[in-house]
């Protein structure tokens, strides 16, 4: 799947059905990014790293490598294109924009959300009392929190207290509104959400 909005954001999603020598065989390694895959240990590690550079080969023809800031915040090295990763089991996703500050995640639903909300939900906060919709309205939250996070550059933010959701009822797909207030920055982000099978996907552009 790939979209393109805003002008200039594009967005990416990769299902993951190869192996690793099917990924590895349509990839370019820049120096330092083959010793850093066969560092890692599990095959999946090295499936998840091999598709992430393959979806953003299908998106930019990658122009430079995958590096990370003192914050793990992705970038790339000698190319003008900002980027934000997420990936959740057997789905990656990037987007990718020249002009606008970016931020991604998609997560996998599960049944355990609800034993840690304490960690990232406040008391401004609205969460529907349907059992049915609980969990899903949960995984928005947090997925919306962690784009709000990248898009912020991972710096001094507590979940809890320097991230609030503006209250909103769960549906497919939406726009939601989200806040950050701390030291760095005192801002409203609007965000957009949608399913694909059971992952949550919620995505963020700005101006910078």
């Amino acid at each position: 799947m790939k979209e393109r909005f805003e002008d200039d954001c594009e967005l990416g999603i990769w299902e993951i059905k190869e192996g690793y020598d099917e990924l590895m065989a349509g990839v370019h390694l820049f120096p330092g990014e083959r010793k850093r895959l066969d560092n890692f240990k599990s095959e999946a590690r090295k499936i998840e790293f091999l598709s992430v550079r393959t979806l953003l080969k299908a998106l930019i023809n990658t122009c430079g490598p995958i590096v990370y800031n003192q914050n793990s915040k992705p970038y790339l090295e000698h190319c003008p294109y900002k980027i934000s990763i997420s990936h959740s089991k057997n789905i990656t996703a990037i987007m990718v924009s020249k002009t606008k500050k970016l931020g991604i995640d998609l997560e996998f639903m599960s049944h355990k959300i609800a034993k840690v909300q304490h960690k990232f939900i406040n008391e401004h906060e609205y969460i529907t009392q349907n059992a049915g919709n609980r969990s899903y309205h949960l995984y928005i939250h947090w997925c919306a929190k962690e784009a709000l996070y990248k898009i912020c550059d991972k710096q001094d933010i507590n979940f809890r207290q320097n991230l609030t959701i503006e209250p909103f009822e769960p549906q497919d797909c939406g726009i939601i509104t989200g806040w950050v207030d701390n030291i760095h920055w005192h801002d409203k982000f609007e965000l957009n959400y949608f399913t694909i099978n059971n992952y949550v996907v919620v995505y963020c552009c700005k101006k910078t």
